[in-house]
Order: C-alpha cells, then sequence, then structure tokens
C-alpha cells in the first residue's frame, strides 16, 4: 500500500492523468463478469501501458469482489489502487481493509437523483458527503469526491457540494455526467467554473448515451480538468463510458498533452478485454479496429500512396497497427498500377481501364474487397479473354 505522498507523486507525474475504471464501471456493463485472474491481469496490463491509477472494484459488495481489490491493491504495481464507495462510513471502512491507497466516495448532486432516488434534502447530502471525506482523511487515503449527476446538478449547490468536499479534505472532484447528457460547451463552462471559484483538481467522469463521452472528457480536460475516468474500448454502464485509448490519443495529438501511457500498450491490453468480456473490437474502432488504416476510396488510396499524410491523422505504428490499401468497387486505377507493380506486373494504361472495370463488378458481385492474390488472377483471366462471371458460352 503506498502512503499519501505516494500517491500525489504519481497523479502530478504528467500533463493528464487516466484513473482507468474497467474493473469497476467497465464490468457494470450488461453481461459482462470478469474473473478475479482476469481482472489481476487487467490491471497488470493497464500497469504495464501507464495507467496511472486503478479503480478496482467496489469492496462494499463483498465475496470475491472485495477479494479482488485487496490483491490488486497487494500486487506491488507502480499504480495507485482506489476502490470505489458511497458517501457511507462503512463502505469506506471495506475499502481501508482492502488496503487500497485512494478511494473514491460518490454521492448524488443533482435535485432529480437528491429528491427521487436517496428521497433526502441537500442539507443532508453535504453533511455524508463531509463525514464520509473526513472519515477517509483521518486513516490518510487520497480521494475523489464524486458528483453523481453533477452535469444535471444546480450549479449554485454543485458549487456548494465540490466546496465542501474540499473543506472536509478532498484531494479532487469527480464531475460525472451519469446519464450522457452534457454537451462539450456547458461542460466546459460548468468545469471552468468549479476550477476557478473552488480551485479544486477535477476528474471527468462521462458516459456515451449521445456519443460524446470523448468531447466532453476533452471539454473539461480543456477547461483545466487534468484528470479522467476512463475504460477501455469505452465499455461500461449502457452505451459506455469515455475510452482509454481516445483519452490518451486525443490529448498526445489534439491537445499536446502527455498521459503517460504508451500507445503501443492499448492494443494488447484492449485484446485481453475484449477476450475476457466477450466483446469484439469493432473494426472501425479508433486507435484499435482493424479498419483504421484501411483504404479503398481512389481519391483516399492514390494520396496514401503518394504521401501517408495525405489522409492519415498518426503514423498507424504508434499503436501498432498496419496501413492498408484494400482493392474493391471504389478502388481508382492507380490503385491498380500500384499493386500489381508490387507483384511484378506492369499495367497499361488501356488495361488498367478494363482490369478496374471487373474489379468493381467482381467486388459488387461477390459483395466484398479483392484480395491482391486474387486481383493478379482476375488480370491473368483478363489477359486471357475468360470472366468466371460469363457463363453464357457454355
Amino acid at each position: 500500500m503506498k502512503n499519501y505522498d505516494e500517491v500525489v507523486k504519481i497523479l502530478k507525474r504528467n500533463d493528464v492523468v487516466a484513473c482507468d475504471t474497467t474493473l469497476r464501471d467497465g464490468e457494470q456493463t450488461a453481461g459482462i463478469v470478469f474473473s478475479n485472474v482476469e481482472k489481476y491481469r487487467i490491471a497488470q496490463l493497464m500497469d504495464e501501458a501507464g495507467v496511472q491509477q486503478i479503480e478496482a472494484g467496489i469492496p462494499t459488495m463483498g465475496a470475491d469482489e472485495k477479494k479482488a481489490v485487496k490483491h490488486i491493491a497487494h500486487m506491488g504495481l507502480n499504480a495507485s489502487i482506489l476502490g470505489w464507495n458511497r458517501a457511507d462510513i462503512h463502505d469506506i471502512d471495506t475499502s481501508i481493509d482492502c488496503d487500497v491507497d485512494s478511494v473514491a466516495i460518490s454521492m448524488s448532486a443533482s435535485d432529480i437523483h437528491i429528491e427521487h432516488k436517496l428521497k433526502k434534502s441537500r442539507e443532508w447530502v453535504l453533511e455524508k458527503v463531509a463525514a464520509g471525506v473526513e472519515h477517509a482523511k483521518d486513516h490518510g487515503l487520497y480521494i475523489s469526491c464524486n458528483g453523481e449527476d453533477a452535469s444535471r446538478a444546480d450549479m449554485d449547490f454543485l458549487i456548494q457540494f465540490v466546496q465542501t468536499a474540499k473543506d472536509a479534505g478532498a484531494d479532487r472532484f469527480r464531475y460525472c455526467d451519469t446519464i450522457g447528457r452534457e454537451t462539450p460547451l456547458n461542460c466546459y463552462n460548468r468545469v471552468k467554473k468549479i476550477i476557478d471559484t473552488v480551485g479544486i483538481e477535477v476528474e471527468m467522469h462521462t458516459h456515451n448515451d449521445f456519443g460524446m463521452a470523448t468531447a466532453n472528457c476533452m471539454a473539461g480536460i480543456e477547461a483545466g480538468a487534468r484528470f479522467a475516468s476512463t475504460t477501455v474500448m469505452g465499455i461500461g454502464e449502457r452505451s459506455g463510458n469515455a475510452p482509454l485509448e481516445e483519452f490518451v490519443m486525443t490529448s498526445k495529438h489534439l491537445y499536446g498533452k502527455n498521459s503517460g501511457i504508451d500507445p503501443l500498450k492499448l492494443k494488447p491490453l484492449a485484446e485481453f478485454v475484449s477476450v475476457a468480456a466477450g466483446r469484439p473490437i469493432p473494426v472501425s474502432k479508433p486507435f484499435l479496429g482493424s479498419n483504421c488504416f484501411a483504404h479503398e476510396a481512389g481519391i483516399h488510396a492514390d494520396g496514401i500512396i503518394k504521401d501517408a499524410h495525405n489522409y492519415e491523422p498518426y503514423d498507424p505504428s504508434e499503436v501498432g497497427l498496419e496501413r492498408k490499401i484494400v482493392i474493391g468497387k471504389h478502388s481508382g486505377r492507380n490503385t491498380l498500377v500500384t499493386k500489381l507493380k508490387d507483384q511484378g506486373i506492369t499495367l497499361s494504361d488501356e488495361d488498367a481501364i478494363t482490369l478496374l472495370d471487373l474489379v468493381r463488378k467482381y467486388a459488387v458481385r461477390l459483395h466484398r474487397s479483392i484480395p491482391d492474390e486474387e486481383l493478379v488472377v482476375i488480370y491473368q483471366n483478363m489477359k486471357k479473354g475468360e470472366d468466371p462471371f460469363d457463363d453464357e458460352h457454355y
């Protein structure tokens, strides 16, 4: 178990910090259950990638969950290990019993939740927040105080909520867009106001119900937040969370901020989580999918052949992917000429026109792209005057 000063040092090393919650919010995805052994390997892979803080689970669930959190806390990882809790002394004690070095203490911040879920008052909420944070502080823990449904909270009360948490000893505030209804501009303004008014570190916890988890996360980062609550591949409740890989690469390439996480380690981590979760990596998944650098359209493929910077936002080798020029319905002549040249075949302008018509016909009839070796066969058949789709002469 790391002491408080060690945790603070870990979390100050980089411009932005991932507090990955794959093992907590990620596993809350309907239908996903990780075995404890899988959890240990995921934690290890995260640590090797450079994730600075791992939200290991919810200790108060007891049984295997508590056992897993405690095991991860004793794995000797470089990352800080955090346990998630309600603003409840018993919850926090179960995290303390697991020897974690950090805790997340969560409480509803919106009137919708306070009135219709908790059926309590704002005053009760603030009292519970203060008591929970003070209790954790008395035990020397690093504390993230989470404002559940913060994006729908009254702004004046939210400031009071965050100030109460800070005064009680919280190290940061987790701004939770619990049902994914936030918009980037509104998110930016609200997070900036919290930082400017209260002067506390902020963590973005955004959901993807409207497809804007990463956009809202990065809007918060632009407003001054330094922490992001992420999950591998964006798995999580309902439509998921901000993906770890998107946070890392967007921070680096679009915001010039270093997360301290090795992009080459993202794909092996995602591949393991994919198998453990039973969730295949979509072919078009940013930074992970097999189609990230696949080019078929003639204009795009021609541009890539001339200079990859024309149609690629970063080098595929950075994340362990490979560039692919795909032959299909939308291919252009230059792609065919280049592909066959690689096979030692020089294509005349006339043959290129004829072959392109054949390739497009084949792609439409077969409902797929054409592998390189098949392209050679089509060319050879063309030179012989043969077409396997033309059977009228039989």
